[in-house]
């Protein structure tokens, strides 16, 4: 992955650090560790493999290597924390107009916290809060996006798609992202 292309995005603050890991239990899990760490605002955690990569309803994300999209990115929001309702699902909002403007793809989104493709999970989104009273602590927002993945068990074959499985080619992650944190920024005001 090339992560110069990512910390050369359209940002103030969102990616300009970045963490990555070849294999990690999750960047959720080690993003909740460091995310009180004073220079920690915007950081993004990146992995190739996550061994524990958390789903909905306790499930666990699968994550193929070098294939998708595993990332947690910490942001110390500088609001009230009535302004955080309804996040998850502009998130997904902004994912949803990513792959629009980079590929023309329409993906539906299944609130609150899912992206659709031909009616099968591409994208999970898991946001979590850490406050103390309204002081707004830290912002986790984690990503699980199926890109290139081509390797679904029996289970996971007739609810969950990737890019590569319905147009049959390569899609860039790094591209993905790149434009995906340039919206985020953009769109919502943390």
């Amino acid at each position: 992955m090339n992560l110069e292309k990512i910390e050369n995005a359209n940002t103030r603050r969102i990616g300009k650090q970045i963490e990555y890991f070849k294999e990690i239990t999750s960047t959720h899990k080690y993003a909740k560790k460091i995310a009180l760490q004073t220079n920690a605002d915007g950081k993004i955690i990146i992995a190739e493999i996550q061994t524990e990569g958390i789903g909905t309803k306790g499930r666990t994300w699968y994550t193929g290597e070098n294939k998708n999209i595993a990332m947690t990115i910490i942001l110390k929001p500088q609001c009230g924390i009535d302004k955080l309702e309804g996040l998850t699902v502009e998130i997904a909002e902004c994912m949803k107009k990513t792959i629009e403007e980079l590929y023309k793809i329409q993906l539906d989104i299944k609130e609150p916290n899912d992206l659709m493709l031909n009616h099968k999970k591409i994208c999970g989104i898991l946001t979590e809060i850490n406050t103390i009273g309204e002081k707004i602590n830290y912002l986790l927002i984690s990503l699980g996006f199926n890109v290139n993945e081509d390797n679904f068990s029996q289970e996971t074959e007739q609810i969950a798609t990737s890019l590569k499985k319905e147009y049959g080619k390569e899609f860039l992650r790094e591209d993905i992202i790149r434009k995906f944190i340039e919206n985020l920024e953009k769109e919502i005001d943390l």
